[in-house]
């Protein structure tokens, strides 16, 4: 029988199991709660009687042959694939998943460069070879852009025996790919398409919004619902295309995520692709026009650069996620990162992230015109307050790097530890990077050059977050032995 998208399965199976008061004697030992009487109180009593482990009525993630089958079919009608698959180790299991999927030791992977960890992390465990198109820049903002057609049609001229590309959908600041020409690229030569679409969740169901990976022909995309989705974080989805293996899929899906899977995390898949399908161009309206008003606001204080569909060329601007809500801070002489320190700690207010030149701020269902109108209220009086001489300030994000070899071959190599100052000229053999967004300044395989070490160093100075390196304080550095 298929099932509408008004039904839940797995929520449906949970709920079936907590009204039966099974006695357990399987994991997790904390029994329903009763076992950890401290983290019942804290979690509460309901979601603690459904943290179960698999079983028949619940079905096994790693075999699914019931509720977690029949949830899984309900979720590629809904998003427009033809297979979708739960992930519960976070959209990082789903990329690699996906590039574990086509390509083995030695097979190249055309991709951009401002890809997040997750993807470089790929390379490592496969060993492929990247092959970076670099994005567009737009020199202003100082962030890096999507791939240009034209790019990945050079780079598919260069490398013709590439197995896949792969696209960011959007990127983190919601600049979108000509998808649907990248695709038809790859696709004329036999390569498969791999889209990010971490951020991209509310493109299948919002209206007015960039195509979506599976609209656009692509072969498979990593999707995480808990970022615009609503679900618990960490739940995410993979979407394969009809020319793609479930079966394959399902096992490659196996090697990097648990067999202990979280029935709190599948339920709220379950649920909010339900909720998605039924309310998603409400929800989303809403987003877009909330979003809009705030761009507005902070446009209008002057100093500040909200942007959004302006940006918008053809090229490396294909089109813009006008759901985020990203702004330049630099002309008001603070670096994103300051402005984000000062959200925090003078107005409560918390946002994505900060970098050397922007902020994002995240807005989703749950937020109201209130929130808005406050954080609006907060950047108005940071600029009274702290605007000063922007002469001095680090201009860009990206910088592009010289790859000296694979991810997977500096990963694993010889290396010895340096300090930071005396490393110019080494091949890094670890990452560098803010988190978030989880972008490497430096990945393994990389030439440390004079331009990393000075962003390295602002960086640093301004107060982001880096991690990646196994000095915890970033004072020493990997480096391959020569």
């Amino acid at each position: 029988m298929k099932l509408s998208q008004t039904s839940a399965p797995i929520y449906e199976a949970l709920d079936r199991y907590r009204s039966q008061r099974i006695v357990s004697f399987d994991v997790p030992g904390h029994k329903q709660g009763r076992g950890n009487p401290e983290l019942t109180e804290f979690l509460g009593k309901r979601c603690m009687s459904v943290d179960v482990n698999s079983m028949k009525p619940l079905d096994n993630l790693s075999h699914p042959v019931s509720v977690i089958r029949q949830a899984g079919e309900l979720a590629a009608r809904a998003f427009g694939a033809a297979h979708a698959f739960f992930i519960v180790n976070g959209t990082t299991a789903g990329v690699q998943a996906m590039v574990m999927s086509v390509c083995k030791r030695g097979d190249k992977l055309i991709l951009p460069r401002n890809v997040h960890l997750s993807a470089i992390n790929a390379l490592v465990i496969t060993g492929a070879v990247p092959v970076y198109v670099n994005p567009g820049i737009d020199r202003s903002l100082g962030i890096p852009l999507g791939m240009s057609p034209e790019g990945v049609r050079e780079a598919i001229k260069r490398h013709p025996d590439a197995r896949a590309v792969f696209v960011n959908n959007p990127t983190y600041y919601g600049v979108c790919s000509d998808l649907r020409a990248i695709t038809a690229l790859a696709h004329e030569k036999g390569m498969r398409v791999l889209a990010d679409e971490a951020h991209g969740t509310h493109f299948y169901f919002g209206e007015d919004m960039p195509v979506s990976a599976m609209a656009a022909g692509a072969d498979m995309a990593a999707v995480s619902m808990h970022k615009t989705g609503g679900s618990l974080t960490q739940s995410s989805l993979l979407l394969t295309g009809p020319e793609m293996d479930p079966g394959q899929i399902r096992q490659t899906i196996n090697l990097c995520q648990t067999t202990s899977s979280s029935y709190l995390l599948l339920s709220s898949l379950d649920l909010s692709r339900r909720n998605l399908y039924l309310n998603g161009k409400e929800m989303f309206r809403k987003v877009a026009a909330l979003a809009g008003y705030a761009r507005d606001e902070i446009n209008r204080i002057g100093g500040y650069y909200a942007f959004s569909r302006e940006l918008i060329d053809g090229g490396a601007v294909f089109d813009f996620d006008t759901t985020k809500l990203a702004v330049h801070t630099r002309d008001i002489g603070l670096a994103g990162i300051e402005v984000y320190d000062i959200l925090r700690d003078d107005y409560g207010i918390q946002i994505e992230f900060g970098d050397i030149g922007n902020i994002l701020a995240i807005v989703s269902a749950g937020d109201r015109e209130l929130e808005l109108e406050r954080l609006v209220s907060a950047l108005s009086e940071i600029k009274r307050r702290y605007a000063r001489d922007p002469s001095g300030l680090f201009d860009h994000e990206y910088i592009e790097p010289e790859v000296v070899a694979t991810p997977q071959e500096a990963f694993y190599s010889a290396k010895r530890q340096v300090p930071l100052e005396k490393s110019l000229g080494g091949i890094c053999a670890e990452y560098v990077m803010s988190y978030p967004p989880g972008i490497p300044v430096l990945a393994p395989g990389e030439r440390i050059t004079e331009e990393i070490l000075g962003y390295i160093g602002y960086a640093k100075r301004k107060g982001c977050f880096l991690t990646g390196t196994q000095d915890m304080n970033l004072e020493r550095i990997n480096i391959m032995e020569a």
